[in-house]
């Protein structure tokens, strides 16, 4: 059986201050998850009146909103700027080399 050299107890420091780093940020992270899905009571009515507006037009009429639930999810976001950004694509003309004569 060999004995710790310092190499080992330094690495050994670092491992312990790593995991230790580590459960902090865990740590932080579980308490915001916490708090992201603790119940924020029912929506605004300006946010409630918007939905129902949105769902009118689309459907072409009156609808009653029976139920509203609030996304955990970012993808729906992600996807509509996709399409924002994609329906501002710009044609470009092509380019035409300049000869010199």
């Amino acid at each position: 059986m060999s004995a710790r050299t310092d190499t080992d107890t330094g690495q050994l420091n670092q491992l312990h201050q790593l995991v230790a780093e580590l459960t902090r940020r865990v740590d932080k992270l579980e308490a915001e998850l916490a708090a992201a899905r603790a119940d924020t009571g029912p929506p605004p009515i300006d946010v409630v009146l918007a939905i129902s507006a949105a769902v009118a037009a689309y459907l072409g009429k009156r609808a009653t909103v029976r139920q509203i639930h609030f996304a955990h999810s970012r993808a729906w976001a992600q996807q509509g700027r996709a399409e924002v950004q994609a329906s501002h694509m710009v044609a470009h003309a092509p380019h035409v080399a300049h000869g010199h004569q």
